[in-house]
């Protein structure tokens, strides 16, 4: 059999036979942030959609910050509270598809570890319905997407490390 060349509108079109939807990256970062409780370790996990989701903090890179800036402002903008950061956890990455902009994303987060320091979780942006300190293995089965509770037990491992 002899193969020829796809020309550009077959190459264009997906599995279907309609056209491919158009890739936009984008780099967001984010973070685990903790703090000591009475049992372990406690994290603080953001609640969105009516409490069906539960994530970790986290957003997009703005034009002039490195992905630890970005990762400290979105820990703050999205729970209230402020931290010290102890090091890169990881780095997660994922598709989604935007039907209102007609893009599918390829996304990249960089995950940060932060310790405690101060602030309030009352006081999270308009786009957080709730903050809550959670025990780290709470948490783990509490989160909603795989990638983040793998995230999170990278972070309990640095932890487990430090003390």
């Amino acid at each position: 059999m002899v193969q020829r060349p796809k020309s550009e509108a077959e190459s264009e079109k997906g599995k279907t036979g309609k056209p491919r939807m158009p890739v936009r990256n984008q780099v967001s970062s984010g973070g685990v942030l903790y703090r000591r409780g009475t049992l372990g370790p406690e994290i603080a996990i953001i609640g969105l959609k009516g409490g069906t989701i539960w994530a970790l903090p986290k957003g997009l890179v703005e034009s002039g910050e490195n992905p630890e800036q970005t990762a400290l402002r979105e820990v703050q903008e999205e729970t209230g509270l402020t931290g010290r950061c102890l090091g890169k956890v990881g780095e997660i990455e994922y598709w989604f598809v935007d039907r209102e902009a007609g893009y599918r994303i390829h996304k990249r987060v960089h995950f940060y570890l932060f310790e405690h320091t101060g602030g309030d979780p009352n006081q999270h942006d308009f786009e957080v319905e709730e903050v809550r300190w959670m025990p780290l293995t709470e948490a783990l089965t509490r989160l909603t997407y795989r990638s983040e509770r793998d995230t999170v037990e990278k972070a309990s491992k640095i932890l487990q490390e430090r003390s």
